[in-house]
């Protein structure tokens, strides 16, 4: 009994260990069991409906902790078998956000309002009545990724942004939850081919009155069933029954009752074949690698993204910056004026236009910093942080971006003019220089090789192909339904149940000569088969659009790389336009106050000569910032970008291209 309970424990389950069932010759064929005697004796019954008593208790003090750790391990199970099936590589993978999260450390170290505990996390939250003991995850441990100091501004870098954004964003979560949960799915599909046991004990007392004289007695039960579906579509199930009526009159009288009976389901037409019974199963296990497939590809849009509105707020403070130096010049320039004006040297006409331009440059200042300020507030809301919490970005990134696109190899110097170079006459012919890869950089690569390259790897490609043999099984499963159905079924039964009515009967055997058989073969014919014969329509109309999806995505896909090719083409175009255009500006407004001191030139030549400065200034931050992001959407676009589970991106070599 002992080695029954620790096999129970063990197992950790509701299966039940009965003693090997043998036939017994001397006995003329019933069956008896080893250990307990010749007979299953009704002391031997009432063991085993003691054990039964302990297995179920046991497996009823299983704790909702333990159910909910049980399916934590074997979701990560699958999620790690798919990711090495899908990726061809395991990462650390789960949904426990941890309570240190930036987002919390942020409300509370910064003191910021917040409405209430849900506003900290699942583990702040006020337990209610009859809530589970101890079920929810212990805390994950993880380093933070920026601390928190008082009331003082964060600032972040773009590496730190991207991973704030993995563990903060809601709907970085809830794409890594859709996993989770299509595993979980998975197992219980998986579960549909397990042996299923189920176990019932039952005690009671009860009066029967249906004879001629009312007995009073007790009754304990156990009831065990085994079934198995098989991939073929056959159906097992057996059970066992064992029973213990004692009176409370008449003597005392008892009997013990056993009866086991088993049956089979074959299906020889309609629902008959792995590839039919199976497919549930089969549509869970690609369910999971299209899940982790469209969260890898998730995770290079939203990396991208995050760049994308990184930048963004640095090319408004850069406009901030460049507003602010913009109108610190126009308030000169108006004190300059106003002066000379005063003293006769100027007309007041020009010096109004100076304090115009001055006022103009104020607004203009004051609205950068609004669009600036804005556009903070808004990125942090992508990273998943409070809106009013004090961060800053690192401007020095900024710099990076000018370093990358430097190592480009992109010459800024293009449209330089050689000072020693002739100017052709005014009437001479105007031959246009038309765009070429001459200096491009090293994302600029064959427009042939980079459209091969998306075909290969795009993951939302390959899941929108994948849901095309989807949909081609489909198409089979709904052809057999338009079968008919021709189903051969048995069953076996043997013993006999008891209760206080027959308790004064002889207690029941296992005899074989004395079970009941029996066989049935049914017949469906498909001669009604009008929502079938709809519902494989639909499946053919479901593959069309199946195929058209693809096709559609493909010619996305192509799309999104041609246009990214070009942009990198003209912006880098624009890069060196722009660079010229700085270095022209600054020389015009520097020429504009000479001659301006020299009373060669108006105030509105040098107002203009600074407004175009501070233009070619934002323009040339933007080219830059558009290069950059380029170069990442062209990786995202071609499948290139790879994202780890931090949320950090590695990018793609173009010199490992063989062409």
């Amino acid at each position: 009994m002992n080695y029954f309970l620790r096999k129970c424990r063990e197992a950790q389950t509701l299966h039940i260990y009965f003693a090997e069932m043998r036939r017994s010759e001397s006995a003329g064929g019933v069956l008896a069991t080893k250990g307990i005697g010749g007979r299953l004796s009704k002391g031997g019954g009432v063991l085993i409906l003691v054990v039964l008593c302990l297995v179920f208790v046991q497996a009823g003090c299983r704790s909702a902790a333990e159910h909910r750790r049980d399916a934590d391990e074997v979701a990560s199970e699958i999620i790690a078998e798919k990711q090495q099936e899908a990726l061809g590589r395991t990462e650390p993978f789960g949904i426990k956000r941890p309570k240190n999260i930036l987002r919390r450390q942020l409300l509370e170290g910064q003191n910021l309002p917040y409405s209430g505990p849900w506003s900290l996390g699942v583990d702040r939250l006020e337990r209610p009545e009859h809530w589970p003991k101890d079920d929810y995850p212990d805390d994950v441990n993880s380093a933070s990724i920026v601390s928190v100091e008082g009331a003082e501004a964060i600032t972040l870098t773009l590496l730190q942004a991207l991973q704030v954004g993995a563990r903060n964003s809601s709907s970085y979560q809830t794409q890594k939850e859709g996993i989770f949960q299509a595993a979980l799915l998975l197992d219980l599909r998986r579960d549909y081919f397990r042996n299923f046991v189920t176990e019932g004990v039952s005690s009671g007392i009860s009066t029967d009155g249906s004879g001629s004289r009312t007995v009073s007695g007790t009754e304990q039960s156990s009831v065990t069933g085994l079934s198995r579906v098989l991939k073929s579509g056959a159906a097992f199930s057996a059970g066992l029954a064992v029973d213990l009526a004692n009176l409370l009159t008449m003597g005392g009288a008892s009997s013990l009752g056993l009866k086991a009976d088993a049956s089979v389901s074959v299906p020889l037409l309609r629902g008959r074949g792995a590839h039919i019974v199976t497919e549930p199963l089969t549509q869970a296990e690609r369910d999971v690698i299209y899940a982790i497939w469209n969260f890898e590809r998730y995770k290079r849009v939203f990396a991208v993204n995050i760049a994308a509105r990184y930048f963004a707020v640095l090319q408004g403070l850069d406009r901030v910056a460049n507003q602010e130096g913009n109108y610190k010049r126009a308030i000169v320039s108006a004190r300059w004026s106003q002066q000379r004006a005063d003293t006769g040297d100027l007309d007041i006409v020009q010096a109004d236009q100076a304090v115009q331009n001055e006022l103009g440059a104020r607004n203009s200042w004051i609205l950068a910093r609004q669009s600036y300020k804005s556009s903070l507030d808004e990125f942090k809301i992508l990273l998943g942080l409070p809106v009013d919490a004090k961060i800053e970005l690192d401007r020095g990134e900024l710099d990076k971006i000018v370093e990358v696109v430097s190592a480009t190899a992109i010459d800024l110097s293009k449209f330089v003019r050689d000072p020693n170079e002739e100017i052709p006459p005014a009437d001479a012919p105007v031959e246009l220089e038309l765009p070429s890869d001459d200096g491009a950089g090293t994302f600029e690569i064959p427009l042939d090789v980079a459209i091969r390259l998306a075909l290969e790897n795009r993951l939302d490609l390959q899941v929108a192909q994948e849901v095309v043999y989807d949909a081609q099984r489909a198409v089979v499963v709904q052809a057999d339904q338009l079968d008919a159905e021709l189903t051969l079924s048995g069953t076996a039964s043997m013993g006999g149940r008891r209760s206080v009515g027959s308790a004064t009967s002889d207690d029941a055997r296992l005899w074989l000569n004395d079970a009941a058989y029996s066989g049935l073969l049914t017949l469906d014919l498909p001669i009604e088969r009008l929502a079938e014969r709809n519902n494989y329509r639909n499946s053919l109309i479901d593959l069309e659009a199946a195929v058209r999806s693809v096709q559609d995505l493909e010619d996305q896909v192509k799309l999104g790389v041609r246009d990214a090719l070009r942009v990198l083409q003209s912006t880098r175009e624009t890069l060196q336009i722009q660079a010229r255009a700085v270095e022209v500006a600054q020389r015009r407004v520097k020429g504009a106050e000479m001659s301006l001191e020299e009373g060669r030139a108006q105030m509105r030549d040098i107002l203009e000569a600074q407004n175009s400065l501070v233009s070619a200034q934002n323009s040339l931050t933007g080219a830059v910032i558009d290069y950059r992001l380029t170069e990442l959407e062209l990786q995202r676009d071609m499948g290139l970008l790879a994202v780890d589970e931090q949320g950090l991106w590695h990018e793609f070599a173009p010199e490992v291209i063989q062409e």
